[in-house]
C-alpha cells in the first residue's frame, strides 16, 4: 500500500482514537493520541469505493442521471458559443473520445497526455476520456511561457499533447504528437474530429485500479520550485464522494452552477471537472473570468452557485452593486484557493445579505479537500474560519519547534490524513519525505489552530510561497531568474499584501551599478515567467539578509518592505 493511500473504516478510526471516552464530541479531538478527527458522517448512501478495480471515469460515468433523464438533463453549457451537452451527449463523447485515443492514436494505460487549454465544454471529455484508458492526465496553465510548458512536458514524460489552437506556437520545438481541442485551418487533427470518427461501443476497458496514478497537477508544494503531484484514481474517487455528498447536503439537483475557476487547478478540475457530474448538476462554463460577463450570466442563466476565490468576491464587493445586475438567483458563493479575510467576508454578507459564504481549505496535495462549512450559520458565526474537516479526514497541529500535537486553540503547523492524499512528488523522493511523513500524514507547511468547537483556522504560511490571485508562486523560482540577470549580484523575493490579488511579488535586489533600473528589473523577468508570476515591485538594496546557514532572513525584508511601503503614504 503506498504513501497516503491507506483503507478507512470504523476499525481503523477506533484504534487510532483508542479510547473512544478520549475524543471530544464538540472539536473531534482526541486528547490520548493528538488527532482532530472529523464529526462528519458520509451515510450509507455516499460511501467511498472499496472496489480495488476501478477507475475515477468508470465511478464518475455510473453516478450519471439514469438513462431516462440523462437525454434531457443539462450537464454543461458553454457561455460562449452557447452550445449544450447533455448528460447522454457527454457520456457518448467520453467513450469515443477514449476508444479515439486507444485504437487510433495508441495511448496506453500508464501514457501522459499533456493538455493546455482554457477552460471549454469538451475539457471535461478530454480528462474523463484520458481516465478512462488508464492514461495520466497532466493538465498545465495556458497562460505560461513557452519554456515553462517545456519543463512540465519534459518532467512529466508526456506521450501526446492537447493543446487548443491559440497555444500552439509555443508547442512548435516538440516532437510529441498535438492533437488540437477544436478544428484549425492547418488541417490538424482535433479532439471533435476524433470523436466524430470514432465509435463508442468500440471502447476497450483497461484493467485500472484505484491505486493507479491517475493525473500529475504541478504544485510548488511546499518549497522550491515546481513538482509534479501524483495524484491517483483513489485520491479523486475519494474526493467526489465528498463533494457528491457536500453537494446533496448543500444544493438542489436543479441549481445552476457557474465555471470560470480553471480547469487545469485542481479546485476546477475536482469540481467542475468531475464532481459536480455525480450530482447531475448543471454547469455554466466560461472560458475565462470576466466580472461583467459573470454578471450577466448570473442574470441570464438564474445562477445559483458559484465556487470562487478571493479576488473574484473583492469584484463582486466592489463592483456588482454599481452595474445594477439582477443577483437575485444567486444563493451560495464558495470561496477556496487562496485565504479569504474576515474583513472581505463580512463587507460580502453587507452586500448581499441573502447570499451564502462559505470558505473552504485544501491543497493540490490532498486533492483539493480538507475542511468546508455545511451551514452558512456556521460560516457567519466564524468568519475567519475555513470550516471543519470532511469526512474521513485527520488532522493535527504540531509544534514546529517541538515536534509535539497541539491541543485545541494552539498554533502550530497543520498536518492531514485522508484517502485524497498525493501519491507523493513525481522523481522526487526527497520532497516526497518532507511533506509526507511515514504514517502518511501531509505536512501542510500552513500555520493554523483548530477552536474548540473543530473549526480550522489559518494563521499564516510557513512555506515561503506567495498566493497571487489564487495561484502559487515560488520565489526560489524568481530568483533563479533574477540572478541570471548580468547586473544582478544578489536577488530575494518576498509576498507583499495587495487588496485585489491577494499577495505580489516583490524583489529585493544588489545590482553592480546604478543604472539599472526597477522598470529593466520588471521587463526582465516578464518575458520568462506566466503573467501571474510577474515581479510587481523593485527594491534595490545593498546586501541581502542571510542566515549563517545561507538562508534568505525573508522576514527582515517583509518588515522593510512594510516600513518603506508606510514611509511613502
Amino acid at each position: 500500500m503506498s504513501i497516503g493511500q491507506e483503507a478507512w473504516s470504523t476499525s481503523s478510526f477506533e484504534e487510532e482514537t483508542g479510547n473512544a471516552r478520549s475524543l471530544s464530541d464538540r472539536s473531534g479531538f482526541d486528547s490520548l493520541t493528538g488527532i482532530y478527527h472529523s464529526l462528519h458522517q458520509l451515510g450509507e448512501n455516499f460511501q467511498i469505493p472499496t472496489n480495488h478495480d476501478l477507475d475515477t471515469a468508470s465511478y464518475v460515468l455510473s453516478q450519471f442521471p439514469h438513462p431516462d433523464h440523462a437525454e434531457s438533463r443539462i450537464a454543461l453549457v458553454d457561455l460562449a458559443t452557447k452550445q449544450q451537452l447533455t448528460y447522454a451527449q457527454l457520456s457518448r463523447s467520453i467513450r469515443a473520445l477514449a476508444s479515439g485515443f486507444y485504437h487510433a492514436l495508441g495511448v496506453r494505460k500508464g501514457d501522459v497526455v499533456f493538455v493546455v487549454s482554457p477552460n471549454s465544454i469538451i475539457y471535461p471529455t478530454i480528462c474523463l476520456a484520458i481516465f478512462s484508458i488508464g492514461a495520466i492526465l497532466s493538465p498545465a496553465n495556458p497562460i505560461n511561457t513557452e519554456s515553462e510548458l517545456a519543463k512540465q512536458i519534459l518532467d512529466s514524460g508526456a506521450k501526446l499533447i492537447i493543446s487548443a489552437p491559440e497555444e500552439l506556437h509555443k508547442l512548435k520545438q516538440n516532437e510529441i504528437p498535438i492533437l488540437l481541442t477544436t478544428r484549425n485551418t492547418d488541417n490538424s487533427l482535433s479532439i471533435e474530429e476524433l470523436i466524430e470518427c470514432s465509435d463508442p461501443v468500440e471502447f476497450r476497458q483497461v484493467r485500472i485500479a484505484q491505486s493507479d496514478t491517475a493525473a500529475i497537477l504541478y504544485s510548488s508544494g511546499t518549497t522550491g520550485t515546481s513538482k509534479g503531484v501524483i495524484l491517483t484514481h483513489r485520491n479523486f474517487i475519494s474526493v467526489i464522494t465528498f463533494l457528491k455528498w457536500s453537494v446533496y447536503a448543500t444544493s438542489s439537483q436543479n441549481d445552476t452552477f457557474l465555471c470560470f475557476i480553471p480547469i487545469f487547478h485542481i479546485y476546477g478540475l475536482a469540481f467542475f471537472g468531475l464532481g459536480l457530474f455525480c450530482a447531475g448538476i448543471k454547469t455554466v462554463l466560461m472560458q475565462k473570468f470576466d466580472l461583467e460577463a459573470m454578471l450577466d450570466a448570473i442574470e441570464v442563466h438564474e445562477i445559483n452557485n458559484i465556487p470562487a476565490v478571493p479576488p473574484v468576491i473583492l469584484g463582486l464587493v466592489k463592483q456588482a452593486t454599481k452595474l445594477k445586475c439582477d443577483l437575485s438567483s444567486l444563493r451560495r458563493v464558495g470561496s477556496g484557493a487562496a485565504p479569504l479575510s474576515k474583513e472581505l467576508n463580512q463587507e460580502f454578507r453587507k452586500k448581499f445579505p441573502w447570499v451564502e459564504l462559505r470558505q473552504g481549505y485544501g491543497l493540490t496535495e490532498s486533492c483539493a479537500a480538507a475542511t468546508f462549512f455545511t451551514s452558512d450559520d456556521e460560516a457567519k458565526a466564524r468568519p475567519g474560519s475555513c470550516g471543519k474537516l470532511v469526512p474521513s479526514f485527520s488532522g493535527k497541529i504540531v509544534d514546529s519547534v517541538t515536534g509535539l500535537d497541539l491541543g485545541p486553540c494552539r498554533e502550530g503547523e497543520v498536518w492531514l490524513k485522508s484517502p485524497t492524499i498525493m501519491k507523493g512528488y513525481l522523481g522526487n523522493k526527497e520532497a516526497t519525505d518532507a511533506t509526507i511523513d511515514p504514517d502518511g500524514w501531509l505536512k501542510t507547511g500552513d500555520l493554523g489552530y483548530f477552536d474548540e468547537d473543530g473549526f480550522l483556522y489559518i494563521v499564516d504560511r510557513i512555506k515561503e510561497l506567495i498566493k497571487h490571485n489564487g495561484y502559487q508562486v515560488a520565489p526560489a523560482e524568481l530568483e533563479a531568474i533574477l540572478l541570471s540577470h548580468p547586473q544582478v549580484l544578489d536577488a530575494a523575493v518576498i509576498p507583499v499584501e495587495d487588496e485585489e490579488a491577494g499577495q505580489i511579488p516583490m524583489a529585493y535586489v544588489v545590482r553592480d551599478n546604478s543604472e539599472l533600473t526597477e522598470q529593466q528589473i520588471i521587463q526582465f523577468v516578464a518575458t520568462q515567467v506566466a503573467p501571474y508570476k510577474k515581479v510587481r515591485r523593485v527594491s534595490f538594496i545593498n546586501v541581502i539578509p542571510k542566515s549563517s546557514a545561507g538562508k534568505i532572513l525573508r522576514k527582515e525584508l517583509v518588515l522593510l518592505s512594510k516600513l518603506q511601503l508606510n514611509s511613502k503614504l
